[in-house]
């Protein structure tokens, strides 16, 4: 990546760029209450399961087939319809519509957004890909930056929740870092046939939450 390129990736996923994601656990306040993730070793291994076997790595998938059908021109709609279909609960697809469309109206300070053509309601990560593609980021370095972002989001979540520190959060990101790196790697050659989860507390842990008093975020 030259200069520009590493700058604007950073800046598109950075946490003050302005999709709200701070809002969102993506289920893991009700991980933490229902006693499923307690300390570091138990967010480590949410994390990896989520990444490996679950929506995080369909939102790979997604963001890489994105990034090829803005590249070939092809009308990113029905990829977006299908994005849609995968939301499992009705806080994972507000969580990832409404980041979405934010990314979408912030992305309009580019010029790279005259180039992409979503329907309004689109998935974070297929606007995401769209944008790396003509913005002139690689694919991988797009789905390296996509899953940093979520872990850090992930991690300041846990720390709001008490469940680690700092220093914890830290840790993690060195222990993640190889597998962050392989996950992007294999989703980088992935098509639409790769799409699959199996994550089955994760995804009940987000319905669940859709009832839960006194809760901080939004999934």
């Amino acid at each position: 990546m030259n200069s520009a390129s590493i700058i604007r990736l950073m800046n598109w996923l950075s946490p003050v760029f302005p999709t709200g994601g701070f809002a969102y656990s993506g289920g893991l306040e009700q991980a933490v209450r229902d006693g499923a993730v307690t300390d570091e070793d138990a967010l480590g291994g949410w994390l990896e399961t989520l990444v490996g076997r679950g929506s995080i790595r369909n939102d790979l998938i997604l963001l890489a087939v994105a990034w090829k059908q803005q590249a070939e021109g092809t009308t990113l709609g029905d990829l977006a319809a299908m994005a849609l279909a995968l939301c499992s609960s009705a806080e994972r697809k507000l969580e990832t519509v409404a980041q979405g469309a934010a990314f979408a109206e912030a992305l309009k300070s580019w010029p790279e957004s005259e180039r992409i053509a979503c329907p309004p309601e689109t998935p974070l990560p297929v606007i995401v890909g769209a944008a790396c593609q003509a913005g002139g980021i690689a694919l991988e370095d797009g789905l390296s930056g996509f899953l940093q972002a979520f872990v850090s989001n992930q991690l300041q979540a846990a720390i709001r929740l008490s469940v680690i520190g700092q220093t914890g959060a830290a840790r993690l990101l060195a222990k993640l870092e190889p597998m962050l790196v392989k996950a992007a790697g294999d989703a980088d050659g992935s098509t639409l046939d790769d799409l699959g989860s199996a994550t089955v507390m994760a995804e009940i842990a987000s319905m669940n939450h859709e009832t839960l008093d006194g809760r901080l975020f939004r999934s």
